[in-house]
């Protein structure tokens, strides 16, 4: 049977990565194969990838090359990690896919998006999300918090207009993607997000006949 391939996206600061932590916590006690992954990460090359894309020494970095290490590190993280689980129908959760780079590379550098599309189909493969949550937080709330746990990386550093640009990329694939992309106030306690997005996730499974093991 196949399994889900569940996304969470949003600012830096929303508390997306809290949130996946404890939606897989929730799901394995539940008796579902769960296996979690991030973007960019995930895997042993992918992690090295990440550590180029993210480090501050990297600021000359152009949107060409930053777009196509994202779609590297994605492309193996298909292969390698997120394909294979859901054949033997695991529930996948990553933190970041396909949507990220449009907001980020696309929205907020100015990249073409017709370009991230047709990169990103060819290094997935095609692959989409079956639920995305996206953490809905301003910029400025996002910039207080992230501000509050201490050194930025090269993306968190940008100026506040690159992530205003990144804000509303999110809102304009959460309006054109209304049935896969569920909106989440990240403004709201940490129990109640939690219960939310358990509940989605439960609902969205049994809906696609994916049980418990």
């Amino acid at each position: 049977m196949k399994g889900m391939f569940i996304t969470v996206e949003g600012p830096d600061g929303s508390g997306k990565t809290t949130q996946l932590q404890l939606l897989v916590r929730a799901l394995t006690e539940k008796g579902y194969e769960v296996v979690t992954t991030r973007e960019p990460g995930g895997t042993k090359v992918g992690n090295s990838i990440r550590e180029v894309l993210l480090s501050p020494e990297h600021d000359e970095m152009t949107a060409r090359v930053e777009m196509m290490l994202y779609a590297a590190s994605r492309a193996q993280n298909v292969e390698q990690i997120i394909r294979p689980a859901l054949s033997r129908g695991a529930v996948v959760v990553c933190d970041r896919f396909v949507d990220a780079s449009i907001a980020y590379q696309g929205f907020g550098l100015g990249y073409d998006l017709e370009q991230i599309l047709a990169l990103n189909e060819w290094a997935t493969g095609g692959l989409k999300p079956d639920l995305t949550f996206l953490f809905d937080l301003s910029p400025t709330q996002a910039s207080n918090r992230m501000k509050d746990r201490g050194q930025l990386d090269r993306i968190e550093s940008r100026d506040e207009a690159f992530h205003q640009r990144v804000y509303d990329g999110f809102q304009t694939l959460l309006g054109e993607h209304p049935d896969r992309m569920v909106r989440i106030d990240a403004n709201e306690t940490i129990e109640s997000i939690q219960d939310e997005v358990f509940d989605i996730t439960l609902e969205r499974l049994r809906e696609r006949g994916v049980i418990e093991s």
